[in-house]
């Protein structure tokens, strides 16, 4: 149970977030600005990170939507 808590709040670092995702840096933030990837949770003055589910959410919704298009485009 332990394990499944800490997994769940886990916390990744910007570096961490751009290697998931593949995404840069600036389309991180234009996205957060954009509302559509989540938003960091600030760790201190200078240092914020993800939720790691809510990337991983991100990720699998991406992913969803390619597929679903890809169907719709075969048909």
């Amino acid at each position: 149970m332990t394990q499944t808590i800490q997994r769940e709040l886990a916390i990744l670092r910007r570096k961490q977030v751009q290697m998931r995702t593949g995404l840069s840096r600036s389309t991180i933030y234009q996205y957060i600005k954009d509302g559509v990837f989540p938003k960091p949770v600030q760790l201190g003055p200078r240092a914020v990170g993800w939720l790691e589910s809510e990337v991983i959410e991100w990720i699998a919704e991406r992913v969803k939507i390619a597929r679903d298009n890809n169907r719709s485009l075969s048909k």
